[in-house]
């Protein structure tokens, strides 16, 4: 099973229509994702990534949660480097110009998709993560105060 692109992942679903929930994060799941939620707030997703106990690795956002946007939330997650699906009963293209760079999905699409598109979304954000490189140089103890 660790040969599944999302083991390991711990992947925030935001989603505020039960049908849409249950089938990504089914499609989450079948690619070894550990689905933290389905929330069907914003506020509910911001308090999981202000508790320092909840490890967020990446995130699907319906961007419409019960009539209120979730702009906040992706502007947040961008902030904090945290890859992300943006899922929308509209055009991408109707976004905000800030988010026209995220994946994006219009509903309706196949669950799968969804695991895809974070996959490769998680790949990329992974790939311009710089890696600290060894000075090859031992640390040196603290001067003494």
């Amino acid at each position: 099973m660790s040969d599944l692109p999302l083991n390991g992942k711990s992947i925030l679903l935001v989603e505020d229509e039960y049908l849409v929930a249950s089938m990504v994060m089914d499609a989450l799941e079948d690619f070894g994702a550990t689905i933290v939620g389905p929330v069907s707030n914003m506020q509910l997703a911001l308090d999981f990534l202000d508790n320092s106990e909840i490890r967020i690795d990446a995130a699907t956002v319906d961007i419409n949660l019960q009539g209120a946007n979730a702009f906040p939330l992706a502007d947040r997650l961008t902030a904090e480097g945290i890859p992300f699906v943006i899922l929308t009963g509209y055009e991408c293209s109707s976004l905000p110009e800030r988010f026209h760079a995220a994946t994006c999905l219009s509903k309706p699409f196949a669950p799968e998709e969804v695991a895809e598109r974070l996959v490769a979304a998680c790949r990329e954000a992974e790939a311009a993560t710089p890696v600290a490189e060894p000075t090859g140089l031992p640390e040196q103890p603290s001067p003494a105060e």
